[in-house]
């Protein structure tokens, strides 16, 4: 006997879930959803093996989309906007053979399937209309089942191993960064300048620049104390305060940013964790709003993200860019003074020393959203070496930054191929 192609409505019950999301009330049965966790409920709808799709689109926004499907067994609840796709007779067709067929050929026929312009949905009878391949017996099926789930564990176990590698190349970006703020990167010496020549220089410009009224005066910074100084660095480095090496510290504009217009606007998702900044995925305002021309940012300019998730908040990277672009009311726009490396104090600020010693401490979590204020960003503690030597810090990071990216972008492509092989294997089997 040979393999044959049937279709589900034919093979199935197709049927919705009836249960409120937001109204479900929890209780002893797992209740299926559209994300990966299952919530619970206190009654169950079906007791049975079966197969859940969501009917709306993962993204809406008019674009047809489906994160993912699911398995369930047993007693369950359903969520109103999935549907359960429940085998008629279990010696036909397996849940679990039909789960993988559907998860293997999720974009062609369940998302390719998908109907409306705004509000993106999948129609039951589009469901019932798909063709799965059967093969003739279901001993056939639950062999297949049996042999993928090997495949699958082998390819979990490299995916940790995988993940499992990124996180120590994330430890050793952290290192380098270490080792920089500490004046351990490179040959340290001071040129015949020392970190305390140059502060006592900025501050003197600065004191000029006060006085003919090209700089706004700021509210004297606190000496710093002793106990306050986080670790160890060289002699001829410095400690000061944020803010002493600052031309200004602005909040970027609260203007609401459109999908079209003519200044770019950074927003928190521009920033990396790595300290990059990203000129894609933007949204623009005109360049008639009043915080223009004040908030244009200049190559140079360092930005801090001061409201995000906790773990996020006080990414930083420096704008390199000669192009007129603002920045959005979340970040932080510092402007240094003209001999201080901005790069040198982003690195800085995006080192573990840094975020454990002067950030975390002062985070205040608001309604699900961590804060880190500008005040707070000019009063933190940083290291000051000569000019010079922040320049050769910031070359030798960059090199070896850019290892650390090209082993991330192997690992990355490694992961990819995993998949891309474990969903190949699939749909080849598949193709009777």
């Amino acid at each position: 006997m040979s393999w044959r192609k049937v279709k589900l409505g034919n093979i199935c019950t197709i049927e919705k879930g009836m249960t409120g999301i937001q109204k479900a009330i929890p209780g002893p049965y797992p209740m299926v959803v559209t994300s990966e966790e299952r919530k619970s409920h206190n009654e169950y709808q079906f007791d049975a093996e079966a197969v859940i799709v969501p009917l709306v689109s993962s993204t809406g926004h008019g674009h047809a989309s489906l994160k993912r499907i699911h398995y369930q067994t047993g007693k369950f609840a359903l969520g109103s906007i999935l549907c359960a796709i429940i085998p008629n007779d279990s010696t036909v067709l397996n849940a679990e053979y039909l789960y993988r067929f559907l998860d293997s050929n999720k974009e062609n026929e369940l998302v390719g399937r998908m109907k409306g312009m705004a509000n993106v949905s999948l129609p039951l009878k589009e469901i019932a209309q798909i063709e799965i391949p059967l093969p003739p017996t279901i001993e056939e099926q639950l062999k297949f089942v049996e042999s993928y789930k090997q495949l699958e564990n082998q390819s979990s176990e490299l995916s940790t191993e995988l993940t499992h590698q990124l996180d120590l190349v994330k430890q050793l970006r952290q290192s380098f960064l270490r080792e920089a703020m500490q004046g351990k990167l490179v040959e340290s010496s001071h040129d015949g300048e020392t970190g305390q020549q140059l502060l006592a220089k900025i501050k003197a410009e600065k004191a000029q620049l006060i006085a003919a009224k090209k700089l706004k005066k700021e509210k004297e910074l606190p000496p710093i104390k002793a106990e306050e100084i986080p670790f160890e660095i060289p002699e001829h480095w410095t400690w000061c305060r944020l803010g002493e090496v600052s031309e200004e510290i602005v909040y970027g504009t609260s203007e609401k940013a459109f999908e079209e217009g003519e200044i770019p606007v950074l927003r928190m998702g521009n920033i990396t964790t790595d300290g990059k900044i990203l000129y894609s995925n933007l949204k623009y305002v005109s360049s008639t709003i009043p915080a223009l021309p004040k908030l244009y940012l200049n190559n140079g300019d360092m930005v801090f993200n001061r409201t995000n998730s906790f773990e996020l908040v006080g990414k930083t990277g420096v704008f390199e860019n000669d192009k007129p672009y603002t920045l959005a009311s979340y970040l932080i726009r510092v402007r240094f003074m003209m001999d201080i490396n901005s790069r040198f104090i982003s690195n800085y600020i995006n080192s573990s020393l840094c975020r454990l010693t002067q950030l975390e401490p002062q985070i205040i979590q608001q309604n699900g959203q961590a804060n880190f204020n500008g005040t707070k960003l000019g009063n933190i503690i940083i290291p000051l070496p000569p000019l010079s030597e922040q320049r050769r810090i910031v070359e030798k990071l960059e090199s070896l930054m850019q290892t650390c990216d090209a082993l991330e972008a192997s690992i990355k492509s490694s992961q990819l191929q995993n998949q891309q092989l474990l969903q190949q294997v699939l749909r080849e089997a598949l193709k009777k």
